[in-house]
Order: C-alpha cells, then structure tokens, then sequence
C-alpha cells in the first residue's frame, strides 16, 4: 500500500510540476502577444500620425498656392482696374477741354457776328460815302480828284495803323500765354484722344521678384535702355511678379512687349542685350505686321496692291475701336461691300477693295493733318488708287460728300459692322440707362400704360390704354414717338416701335 500511495503521490507531483510549467509558459506565450500586440499599436500610431502630418502638409502647401495665385489675379485684376480708371479719368479729362474749348469758339463766334454786324454798318456808311463823292467828282477835275484820293488813302493808312496798334498794345501777354497753351493743349488731346478708350497698357508676368531689380539695372541703366529703345514706359510697383507696358501706340507696346519676354526668358539683362532683344522683336511684329495685311489681303481675293497700303493694314491688327479690332472691323466691311454691290448690280471687287481700306488712317502716324478718313484718303490716293476708292475712304464718315454709290456701300457696310450685336463693347451701366432712357422717354406719352425695350434696345414695346385711346390715336402716337426717339436720342442703327392696344372680356359660365 506504502508503494502505491508513494505511486501516486508522484505521479500527482508530476502533474502538478508539468500544470505549473504549463501556466509558466501560457503566462510568458500571453505577455508577450500583449508586448507583440502593444508594439503593432503603437507602430500603426506613429504611423497614422506620420500620414496625418504628411496629409496635414501637404494641404497646407496646396492652399498657400491657391492664396497666393488667388492673391496674385487680385492685383493683376486690380492693376487692370487701376488702368482703366486712368483711362477714364484720361477721357473725361478730354470731355472738359473740348466742351471748354466749344465755349471759347461759341465766343468767338459771337464776336465775329458783332464784327460782321459792324462792317455792315459801316459798309452802309461807305455806300452812302461814296455817293456823296461820286457827287463831288463829277465836279472836279483830273488833278483834284487824284489830290482828293491821296488824302483819302493816306487818312484810311493812318486809321488803319491805329487800330492796330492799339489791338496789338491791349494783347496782355497773359492773353497770349493762354492762347498758346490751349492750343497747344487741344491738339495735345486731338492725338491722345483716339486710343485713350482703348487698352494702353500690357502685363507682364515674371518668375520671380528677383528679375524687376535685373530689369531696373544699376541706377536705372537698363529700365532707361529699354524705354529709350521701345519708346515705352515701364511701370513697375510692389505687384508680385508683374510689370505694366504702358504706351498709346499699339505697335509700340507690341515691340517692348515681345522684347521684354525674351529678355526674361533669357535671363541676360543688360543694355547690349536689350537693344539686341528690340532689334529682333522689331523685326518679328514687321514680320507679323506685313504677315497680317497680305492675310487681309488674300482672304478677300484682292489683286495688286502697294506694299506700302499693305503695311499699314497689317498695323491694324494692333488697333481697336470699342474693344473691335480695326484690321477683322476692315476685313468684315470689305465683304459686306462686296455682297452689297453684287446685289446692286456693281462691280464687288471695286466695292470690296474700298471696304477693306476705308479705316487704314487709323495706321498713319499723327504728324498727318485731318481727320484718318481724309488722311486715309490722300495716302492710297498718293498710291495710285482708283477715284471712287478715294471719295468712298474719303467719304465714308460724311465729311466729304460721296461722289458715287461705292461711297454708300462703305457708309452702310462701317454702319452694319460696328452696330451689329457683339461687334463692339458697352459697359453695363451705359447699356441699362440707354434702356431705362428709351422706356421713360415711351412712358412720358400719354395713354401709356408700360414701356418695354428689348433686342438690346433695338426695339421697343409699348402698351397702350384701350379705353383712351384708339385705333387711329394708337398709329399717331407710333408716329409721334418716332420723331421724339429720333429728335432726342443717340443710337446706333434703328429702332423699332411696336404700340400694342388689346381689348379683352373675359366672363366665367357657371
């Protein structure tokens, strides 16, 4: 019994040792997938927390960019707005000086009438004179008579001296010193004043901040080069990253714009360089210059045309009337002559041929006298063109009248390209009060119940009372609304007035 008892009680021994190294190692196996487990969390932790920090970054650098793109446009925008606003005020400006200068010659005129009114009277004085001496001569004999006149003449040079002499004395060189400058000061705005409402500045975009100190140079050196060579002005402000061309000339401004795009590409700035620059930007807007007028050309079949006309159509791609580029305005008017005269029964070819060259004065340099229809005239008439192309250039603002009925095709064609919609650009304000001016002026009629302008202001619907008017008041007030609309309104093409009188009754069956 002794031995079985001491049997099991080993064996008991033996398994409680082989329990305990089992929880031993069950203990160890479960610390460490706790320490396994503890690490992975803490390794996906720092994990998370490096992609979050990267994430976080990278969307922070994403919207520093669009602040500062956004910041940029804003001053781009701003630098516009500023442009334009000079513009106007440049504008408004010429306004005042020439309604200052319509004061000065309903002055004048006002004068010269008292002055004619006063050679009349003394025209009456003269007859009357001249009678009483008719009666004295037929008196007098040859020697008297010559002795008589003498003394008349001598006494008329003496007055006459007088008179200007005392004018001359009573001239203030105040007087003369503001005559001179307002005349200097009008045909100052008579150049000016064509571009002013155009866009006279272009924009440069740069790399960095660090290319407009290469651009200005050392004490200005090579900012003065390059305004010198390009006959330009260089505007240059805290704007990032920008200059402003500033010039009226659009050829001008072409030529340092080119210029200075190469210069920054290229990254050698200096008065060698920038003179090389011009000289090849020179060259390509030539290039593109005589390019854009052989285009004009040759897009409507035109034969045999001087080099020098054609130059100058080139430099119409650089101008614009109201937002509307002159060279496309040109080429539109020659077709619309050219269907013109083949529905009339002409010759389209001349029609055209005048169409295309009724603007090109526009292109010539202000040191030519007149107006850029005249001027215009005298160039491509200097260049051996046909007479009625001449009278139709010449012509077609009305400041000569026209000799033929080419030079009412082209009157007709400029109307037709400027006014038709689209063609030109008008402000917002100016647009709304053009339509509120011609719906007041339709309201102001008595009987009108409302006034409505539409097809941009090309037409115009009025609604009538029927119980106040009739049938035949109806037609009269379209009448006398036209006359008003044409009387007191400025506006392009036509409009059409449409008076609507409806009578209605409406009953309901129950």
């Amino acid at each position: 019994m002794e031995v079985i008892f001491s049997g099991v009680g080993s064996i008991v021994a033996g398994f409680a040792a082989a329990y305990s190294i089992g929880w031993l190692l069950i203990r160890q196996t479960r610390n460490r997938s706790q320490e396994h487990a503890a690490s992975i969390v803490g390794l996906a932790k720092r994990e998370a927390e490096v992609v979050a920090k990267e994430a976080t970054s990278a969307l922070q650098l994403d919207i520093d960019e669009k602040r500062g793109a956004f910041e940029r446009e804003s001053k781009r925008i701003k630098m516009e707005l500023e442009v334009r606003l000079n513009e106007i005020h440049s504008h408004e400006e010429s306004l005042a000086t020439l309604g200052q200068e319509l004061r000065l010659r309903e002055k004048n005129i006002e004068l010269e009438l008292d002055e004619v009114r006063a050679s009349k009277s003394n025209l009456l004085k003269m007859s009357g004179n001249v009678q009483r001496t008719m009666a004295n001569l037929a008196s007098m004999d040859v020697e008297e008579i010559k002795s008589e006149l003498r003394e008349q003449v001598e006494l008329e040079c003496c007055d006459a001296l007088a008179r200007m002499r005392k004018d001359l004395l009573e001239r203030s060189e105040v007087d003369v010193n503001r005559e001179a400058n307002r005349t200097l000061l009008a045909a100052m705005q008579r150049i000016a004043s064509k571009p002013s409402s155009e866009i006279s500045a272009s924009i440069i975009q740069l790399p960095n901040d660090d290319m407009k100190g290469r651009i200005i140079g050392r004490e200005g050196r090579n900012i003065k080069c390059f305004e010198t060579a390009t006959g330009t002005t260089l505007l240059i402000d805290e704007s990032p990253r920008l200059v402003l061309i500033s010039s009226f000339d659009p050829v001008r401004r072409e030529i340092a714009k080119t210029a200075l795009e190469g210069l920054v590409k290229d990254g050698r700035i200096h008065p060698a360089t920038i003179e090389e620059f011009v000289g090849a930007a020179r060259a390509d807007v030539d290039g593109m210059i005589e390019k854009a007028g052989d285009a004009a050309i040759n897009q409507l079949k035109i034969s045999r045309m001087h080099p020098q006309i054609a130059t100058l159509l080139g430099k119409l791609k650089f101008r614009t009337s109201y937002s509307q580029n002159v060279l496309e305005h040109s080429v539109e008017v020659g077709m619309l002559c050219s269907i013109i005269a083949s529905e009339l029964g002409l010759d389209p070819n001349l029609a055209k041929r005048a169409g295309l060259l009724h603007d090109i004065g526009k292109a010539i340099d202000g040191e030519y006298e007149g107006s850029h229809a005249i001027v215009g005239a005298d160039f491509v008439k200097a260049r051996g063109e046909n007479d009625i192309v001449v009278n139709a250039v010449a012509a077609h603002h009305e400041e000569v009248p026209p000799e033929s009925l080419y030079a009412g095709i082209v009157i007709l064609a400029d109307t037709i390209s400027a006014v038709r919609p689209g063609a030109r650009a008008e402000s917002i304000s100016a647009y709304i009060d053009r339509l509120q001016i011609l719906e007041t002026l339709a309201r102001s009629f008595e009987g009108v119940k409302n006034a409505y302008a539409i097809q941009a202001g090309r037409e115009v619907r009025v609604v009538v009372d029927p119980s106040s008017i009739s049938d035949e008041d109806a037609s009269n007030l379209s009448i006398r609304m036209r006359e008003r609309i044409e009387d007191e309104l400025d506006y392009p093409s036509s409009i059409r007035i449409i008076v609507i009188r409806e009578q209605r009754y409406v009953e309901t069956a129950k």
